[in-house]
């Protein structure tokens, strides 16, 4: 059993509010927040497609694109070289190059995100 809604690739998760009995709901996976509620799963579903949809559209009528969620898959194209290279570090680490690679990426989005604020703070 899951306690996660899925519509249009975006992922609600489902708690229930003992003492307001209501399903709380929030799309996860996103920045923004998106949250509501149904008294029973039918009303809860209808609730969840509404926000998705009025949050899509809110996006595009202020002429931006909503967040869509990551879905954990990517595919690089590289050179054999870096692949190989790719592959020797991972093997000395003691990781599968699909662990060294989240490593190496979470690390490198981690620095540039640091860099980019501390440019920010600089400027201001």
């Amino acid at each position: 059993m899951s306690n996660a809604m899925i519509y249009r690739g975006y992922t609600a998760s489902m708690t229930f509010d003992a003492e307001d009995k209501i399903i709380v709901g929030r799309v996860m996976h996103v920045d923004d927040i998106i949250s509501f509620h149904g008294e029973s799963v039918a009303e809860f579903e209808t609730n969840f497609h509404t926000v998705v949809d009025d949050y899509i559209a809110a996006c595009e009528k202020l002429g931006g694109s909503p967040e869509k969620p990551a879905s954990g898959k990517l595919m690089l194209r590289v050179t054999p070289s870096v692949h190989a290279a790719a592959l020797k570090a991972a093997a000395r680490s003691g990781v599968s190059l699909n662990k060294w690679a989240e490593q190496a990426l979470n690390a490198a989005s981690r620095k540039d995100s640091g860099s980019k604020n501390a440019r920010s703070q600089t400027a201001t």
